[in-house]
């Protein structure tokens, strides 16, 4: 007999990154794999959060608890639905010697969250894996969004629904405001640290990160508009922003940079 090594060829190592959608809808991405072997492979896709191990596994502390370097989890959240964030068809079948197979990931997330994820794994002969992918999205519930900064956050987090904030608890001896008019504004910290040297001043420097989801709900609807306010109060303390507003097109990013300068009069271990 001759023994023979079975070896395929992944479009995609590492990470697939579906980016952001709005919740409620989808987004899918394709990857292909080719089997470069000369013979036929039995493969199946796994996903890490259907693993019948996964609570076991899970049974430590987060990582964000252990390691200021990790933000994700590699199953991190999930839909309160229960149905499986990221899906992929086709799940099993055979590999013909020299020939590729096309797989459909589909992202469909059902609330906001930045820490969509997921681990597949491309398994041949119910034993080998072939290829490991973390899959990652994230979902908002505007067109718009922001990034950059300090994270705020912990990149876990309970499946159990948070009531609104009007039916957790109601003001006593007045009426209960309607629930949008109840909900938290985002924050966003950015930490900006000045070094003085000799030579002339250098502002220290980070940026800001305004994009658009682009789909097909809002395909038809032009650039999405942004400003900033109290842009002369930030000016007093040093601080300088390369746009006051502008438009993102769909599906792209703007970056914004940020910059500060202290006022002579601020001292060394001050905060504006």
């Amino acid at each position: 007999g001759r023994g023979v090594v079975p070896s395929t060829v992944c479009s995609v190592e590492g990470v697939l990154n579906l980016g952001y959608v709005l919740s409620g809808q989808k987004v899918t991405s394709t990857f292909k794999v080719q089997n470069t072997s000369t013979l036929t492979l039995r493969y199946s896709m796994q996903l890490g959060s259907l693993s019948p191990t996964r609570d076991r596994d899970q049974q430590k502390l987060p990582a964000f608890l252990t390691s200021s370097l990790q933000r994700t989890e590699s199953v991190g959240t999930q839909n309160y639905s229960g149905l499986s964030v990221f899906s992929i068809f086709p799940t099993e079948g055979e590999l013909v010697a020299g020939k590729s197979q096309d797989f459909v990931v589909t992202f469909s997330p059902d609330h906001e969250s930045l820490y969509y994820s997921d681990w597949l794994k491309v398994v041949l002969f119910g034993k080998k894996v072939a290829h490991e992918i973390q899959l990652k999205g994230a979902a908002r519930d505007h067109p718009m969004f922001v990034e950059g900064g300090v994270p705020l956050d912990v990149p876990v987090e309970s499946l159990a629904g948070t009531l609104p904030v009007s039916l957790q608890e109601a003001p006593k001896g007045g009426n209960v405001l309607p629930h949008k008019m109840l909900k938290p504004v985002k924050s966003i910290l950015l930490m900006m640290e000045y070094i003085e040297g000799e030579s002339s001043p250098v502002p220290a420097v980070t940026e800001l990160r305004v994009g658009a989801i682009q789909t097909a709900h809002f395909a038809s609807k032009k650039n999405v508009e942004f400003s900033l306010d109290n842009l002369p109060l930030l000016q007093q303390k040093g601080f300088a922003v390369e746009a006051a507003k502008g438009t993102v097109e769909p599906g792209r990013v703007k970056r914004i940079g940020v910059s500060w300068l202290p006022p002579a009069d601020l001292g060394v271990s001050d905060s504006p």
